[in-house]
């Protein structure tokens, strides 16, 4: 059994470094990429306050398919040259965006989404998913939350392929 705790007192900076501590933790030793995915994406639901989506798209055969995640249904598939996630994995560089509306080629999943922060995750030098956050109040993830889910997407690179 696992108990990992987000207590409301935590700085910004505690909070991401305990949501990186627990998801080592609990993808310690497994292989199953999948299952380490969806126990990554609760982590982060419950560790990071104020979002209403979390979790992977996977890069299968040039396109991003839908992996494990927590919050409504969304969309299946997303081209790479189409929404923050596909410009993400597309250009591999981490998308901070507070506005989705202002997104050129934004894809609406759920119109409650207001800002989004996509992290490409690498495995030797090639991206293999992207970690996607979504929220409902504009302008919710800073430059330092950026840093910290890169952090992660590094850590984790090796236990969800």
């Amino acid at each position: 059994m696992y108990v990992f705790s987000s207590e409301a007192h935590l700085t910004p900076s505690e909070r991401h470094e305990a949501l990186r501590a627990a998801a080592l933790a609990i993808t310690e030793g497994e292989a199953d990429g999948i299952a380490n995915m969806a126990n990554i994406a609760a982590l982060i639901w419950q560790y990071l306050p104020g979002l209403n989506w979390a979790g992977f798209y996977r890069m299968i055969e040039g396109e991003l398919v839908l992996g494990p995640f927590i919050g409504k249904p969304a969309c299946i598939r997303i081209p790479l040259d189409r929404g923050v996630c596909g410009v993400a994995a597309a250009n591999g560089k981490t998308q901070l965006v507070p506005d989705v509306h202002a997104f050129p080629g934004h894809i609406a999943c759920d119109a409650d989404s207001r800002s989004e922060l996509v992290v490409p995750v690498y495995d030797d030098g090639t991206v293999i998913a992207v970690i996607d956050l979504d929220s409902p109040e504009p302008g919710h993830f800073t430059p330092e939350d950026a840093t910290a889910l890169e952090a992660l997407a590094q850590a984790i690179s090796g236990r969800i392929r």
